[in-house]
């Protein structure tokens, strides 16, 4: 054990540590399950790559009762993990893809985008952008023939809300029709310097997020980078973001709470004119839907977002 410690050069707990030799070893996030039909939610997956160079991949979801024209709602779905962690193979990313997609009755696709620090940022935006963009032009039989490009959303937990943002952002600015019907935020992953709300009261857990973002990305712009603090000098103004609505979900005891309840608030006060809506789950703390979903309140989001998806008024 003596011996294993003097190796490690870097500790991020609870995810990874990395050893002076360079290598990484991650603790958390590392599981893996096949795609393939879910027998509880007769929901049918399976893995397409988006591009052969980088090794872009990501798995798609389909009901598997569609009928033959049958039009759905697509959703672009990008995991949590801290930007470090996990992927769209991930059980209990799958899980809950599967009951996603049969309640809501949607086509999904969960992208695998790379991880830092191996691919460090802005590689898992880029990867991001372009499933977002290959999506809409890929030679995939389950989205050409059952999706629906004018009900398009993007939807994430944690680090994926972050991403789903910032691709709210970019469709604004690209020079490609990008329509977003809209985007749900799922407990997400905003930060800044100065602390706020809760983060205030608990200094030994602010320090901690802030060791993460450091090193994720390294920028020297700290917690006030615009990739993870939306209201940061160089950060584009809300009233900018490419959709009609905006879904945001916080949990009561999540150290990321009032970052969520802020863009919340900002952005019924800025001049964006969609519709944004949020829930707040009481008594739980971050993505606890990802490690419990039988719970009620988890099975209550997964309610949430279907209606939100299916553009029925909560």
């Amino acid at each position: 054990m003596e011996s294993r410690k003097k190796q490690v050069s870097l500790e991020l707990l609870p995810w990874l540590v990395v050893h002076t030799d360079g290598t990484i070893e991650r603790l958390a996030g590392t599981e893996v399950c096949p795609p393939g039909l879910d027998s509880e939610t007769r929901v049918l997956s399976k893995d397409i790559i988006i591009e052969p160079k980088t090794g872009l991949t990501a798995r798609i979801y389909r009901p598997e009762s569609i009928q033959p024209g049958q039009k759905l709602p697509l959703a672009l779905y990008f995991h949590g993990g801290a930007f470090l962690i996990s992927s769209a193979s991930f059980p209990s990313y799958h899980t809950n893809l599967n009951k996603l997609v049969a309640e809501a009755n949607i086509i999904a696709v969960s992208v695998n985008y790379r991880l830092a620090p191996e691919h460090p940022l802005p590689t898992a935006y880029e990867d991001s952008w372009n499933a977002l963009q290959t999506i809409q032009t890929i030679n995939e039989p389950w989205i050409k023939d059952y999706a629906d490009l004018n009900r398009l959303f993007l939807l994430g937990d944690s680090a994926g809300s972050n991403i789903s943002h910032h691709l709210a952002f970019k469709a604004k600015q690209s020079d490609q029709t990008l329509k977003i019907k809209g985007i749900g935020l799922i407990h997400p992953y905003f930060w800044g310097t100065k602390p706020i709300g809760s983060e205030a009261e608990d200094e030994a857990r602010k320090q901690m997020v802030d060791g993460w973002w450091e090193f994720i990305c390294p920028s020297g712009k700290g917690s006030d980078d615009p990739w993870i603090n939306p209201f940061a000098d160089g950060s584009p103004d809300l009233e900018e973001l490419e959709c009609e609505r905006v879904m945001i979900t916080v949990a009561e005891k999540d150290i990321l709470r009032d970052r969520g309840m802020m863009y919340y608030e900002r952005l019924v006060k800025s001049k964006w004119r969609g519709k944004v809506e949020i829930m707040e789950t009481k008594g739980k703390d971050h993505v606890f839907h990802i490690f419990e979903p039988d719970c009620d309140e988890a099975m209550e989001m997964v309610r949430c977002l279907v209606l939100f998806i299916n553009q029925v008024e909560v």
